[in-house]
């Protein structure tokens, strides 16, 4: 059976910052789709135990006094957030998500903050796997796609989700719910392209300058999710070098799907 008929986790978390060392969780969402079993949905609001800055506010819509009000502890929201994702991953259940290494990278630091076991620390394997980045696999599938319009990345998850043909709430987007679950949909859609046969994919793939889906058919979520490490790399390190062109110090870190600790890190 291809992985896409599978049981998905769709995964987002809604933050105070963009920094995975320094800020903090605010909202998430972990959601069982597919499989032909019900939708399973869990979600979580934090209370941060910081200052929700006015620009993160923007984008996810929640306030401190908000978050404060209604929220929960962020040592219990956190604690939720780490045990349903190992509960999908100790099924055999991949992540889902879009930039995932940020959200994955962002729950560690957070365990740790508060002394919880790591995402790893309550998973049975040594490395946490399986995941799926809708990020990584459009930008390998369709790597010379060009953006939408002037003001959209060409890899924004409004993007994708308009190329694959899911459309775009705006009033719901950028909620933690929304986000995971258009992951899952995004990621389903990538395989089920690259399943299909050639004549049969949409016109947008047919008229691509180059197109990958036959390398995703060809690899299961094992090996799927190790040609991510690798492709994650690489696509880090073309970022890296365009940045170069304007800043020569400027570093993009192509860790996936985990940015190592630095303790560990500096131990290795």
């Amino acid at each position: 059976m291809t992985w896409h008929l599978g049981r998905l986790c769709g995964f987002d978390l809604e933050t105070t910052g963009t920094s995975v060392e320094e800020d903090r969780i605010v909202t998430s969402a972990v959601i069982g789709v597919g499989g032909n079993q019900p939708i399973e949905p869990r979600t979580w609001l934090a209370d941060p135990g910081v200052n929700i800055p006015e620009e993160a506010t923007a984008v996810h819509g929640i306030t401190t006094e908000h978050a404060r009000a209604k929220g929960v502890s962020a040592e219990q929201a956190i604690d939720g957030i780490a045990a349903a994702l190992a509960g999908h991953l100790n099924r055999g259940v991949p992540i889902v998500g879009h930039n995932v290494s940020f959200d994955l990278t962002m729950l560690d630091r957070e365990c740790r903050r508060y002394g919880l076991p790591t995402l790893l620390d309550r998973y049975e394997d040594s490395v946490i796997w399986p995941v799926i980045d809708t990020r990584v696999l459009d930008q390998h599938v369709l790597p010379f796609r060009r953006r939408v319009s002037e003001t959209q990345g060409a890899r924004q998850l409004i993007t994708l989700a308009q190329v694959y043909g899911f459309g775009w709430d705006e009033e719901a987007a950028h909620g933690s719910e929304y986000d995971a679950l258009m992951a899952a949909r995004i990621a389903y859609k990538i395989s089920a392209i690259a399943h299909a046969p050639r004549t049969d994919r949409p016109d947008f793939v047919q008229r691509a300058r180059t197109q990958r889906f036959d390398q995703v058919a060809a690899l299961d979520l094992e090996g799927l999710h190790h040609a991510q490490i690798k492709w994650a790399a690489e696509q880090a390190a073309s970022l890296q070098e365009w940045f170069r062109k304007k800043d020569p110090d400027a570093v993009v870190n192509g860790s996936w799907p985990l940015i190592p600790h630095q303790a560990e890190a500096g131990d290795r």
